[in-house]
């Protein structure tokens, strides 16, 4: 009757029509099914068909009946002391009604696939894909939709271990995750939720990220202000979680020649992110962990006071100057071993220069030599308690002065040749303007000659600008002259020309008045 109902609303449904034809097919395949009576599709298979129909025992029951009992305790667990007892008595029953042939027969039959189910598991486990440039972008292609397509990181991440990429093939998966990063306008925190869980699951990936962070920070100057700063925020998030180690900072060396205006920007955005998250105390405590410093030591340099000056002010400037205190007592102590070594420099030339001075004097007069030597023991005798005090420390400050020497030579030689370098060329620059002086210095004769060409020179020269100046006043006067004259002359010929046209006008008027009478 159950079947019947099932079947006809199967039937409804087709008279509808609004189902797709996949599913119409399957429906039809139903309906021939049913017309040969479930022969492919047996109640019960043959080979479990083993009890024979005469102890086959029956269990009619009612389920409209209102005293049945559902024997609700037998689906309460129970602890059974007697296990082991009733495993065998179980054992007993199941080989009498069964058969031992027919046991060994149902065990022989399970046994095959199950091992090639562990078999098929462990192929697929120790299997490592090779993909080809097509594989890969299709790889790729898939990661972008899933990334895109999931609402949450936990999400995504289960969707990424199900895609069973394969050994060898993590680097896919961390440097998609990147580039999808860095492809947003603004950094979000799922892309650093995700690698976090990538890394609890699987220390592959903290190996891929250690890797992409020094890959990355070497070409960090191809990339963009915004590609820059998601990227940044990014491997913070991993630090601040110890999703990847820290000892990947020591590929960063703060340093004027060693970075550049891109790198500054990562760094600033590395520290400030690590510092809001972490705190600057904890921060500090992980910095000045022992066990990582010779990692940090590029990025709190003490090799030369150029360089820790250089990261001092950077840190002040991006407002974590409190993390550079031990660079600020390292200078301080450079200082002072410097001044240290300064005095006892001086001393030592003192020194000498009265020892030159001394032996100077004895070469010079050998009636001086007696006083002089009983100078030179008065001094000797003064001197010795002085060395006795002074030894000791000198002793001490030459041990502190060589390590202080190893450490700045090789920064000072590249120093020193440069002046030097600057001092020879001063040098050769005085002599060529010497040589022309040299050249131009005369004997006294030929001094007296110039000096006297020089005043002839000067005489002759005053007498032109007076010649000159005589003739130019000369010709002004011409010049004013001929003007007058000009003017005169053009003065007479209008006076001529208005009285002549005074007189024909006249004369034509008199002819008028002629006419008229």
């Amino acid at each position: 009757a159950g079947v019947n109902a099932i079947f006809e609303r199967f039937k409804g449904i087709l008279h509808e029509g609004e189902i797709d034809r996949r599913v119409q097919y399957s429906i039809e395949n139903l309906f021939a099914v049913r017309k040969t009576k479930f022969a492919e599709h047996p109640g019960v298979i043959p080979e479990l068909d083993l009890v024979e129909e005469d102890d086959v025992i029956t269990h009619n029951v009612n389920l409209d009946d209102e005293d049945l009992d559902p024997e609700d305790n037998l689906n309460v667990f129970k602890f059974d002391p007697f296990y082991e007892k009733t495993e065998e008595e179980w054992n007993e029953i199941k080989l009498e009604i069964l058969g031992e042939e027919n046991v060994i027969r149902l065990k022989t039959l399970h046994k095959p696939e199950e091992e090639m189910e562990e078999e098929e598991n462990e192929e697929e486990e120790e299997r490592i894909l090779d993909l080809t440039e097509e594989d890969r972008k299709n790889l790729r292609r898939t990661l972008y939709l899933v990334i895109m397509n999931s609402l949450d990181f936990e999400e995504c991440a289960h969707k990424i271990m199900k895609m069973r990429i394969g050994e060898g093939h993590e680097d896919e998966v961390s440097h998609m995750l990147i580039e999808c990063c860095m492809e947003e306008r603004t950094y979000l925190r799922f892309y650093g939720l995700l690698a976090q869980r990538l890394c609890m699951i699987n220390e592959v990936y903290q190996q891929h990220f250690f890797r992409l962070f020094i890959d990355e920070f070497t070409i960090i100057h191809r990339q963009e202000t915004n590609r820059l700063r998601n990227q940044s925020k990014f491997f913070a998030h991993l630090l601040f979680t110890d999703s990847i180690d820290w000892k990947v900072l020591q590929c960063i060396r703060i340093t004027q020649d060693k970075t550049t205006s891109s790198s500054r920007i990562f760094i600033k955005i590395l520290f400030q992110e690590l510092s809001e998250h972490m705190g600057l105390e904890k921060l500090w405590a992980r910095l000045s962990e022992p066990d990582l410093q010779e990692y940090f030591s590029g990025v709190f340099p003490k090799d030369h006071p150029r360089n820790t000056r250089f990261a001092i002010n950077f840190f002040t400037s991006i407002g974590l100057g409190a993390l550079t205190e031990d660079m600020r007592k390292h200078l301080d102590e450079i200082s002072s071993k410097l001044m240290t070594e300064k005095k006892v420099l001086e001393e030592e030339d003192s020194d000498s220069s009265s020892d030159d001075s001394s032996e100077n004097g004895e070469g010079s007069s050998s009636d001086s030599v007696s006083s002089k030597s009983s100078r030179e023991e008065k001094q000797v005798k003064s001197k010795k308690p002085k060395e006795k005090q002074t030894s000791d420390s000198e002793e001490k400050i030459t041990k502190q002065l060589k390590e202080v020497r190893l450490q700045y030579d090789d920064a000072d030689k590249n120093q020193k040749k440069g002046r030097s370098r600057e001092r020879e060329r001063e040098r050769d620059r005085d002599r060529e303007r010497e040589r022309p002086n040299k050249k131009a210095s005369p004997t006294p004769e030929k001094n007296t000659r110039n000096e006297t060409s020089k005043r002839y020179n000067k005489k002759s020269q005053q007498h032109k600008r007076r010649s000159s100046s005589v003739s130019s006043s000369e010709s002004t006067e011409k010049v004013r002259n001929k003007k007058e004259k000009q003017r005169k002359s053009r003065s007479r010929d209008r006076k001529e020309r208005n009285k002549k046209r005074h007189d024909s006008s006249s004369s034509s008027r008199d002819r008028r008045r002629d006419r008229r009478k």
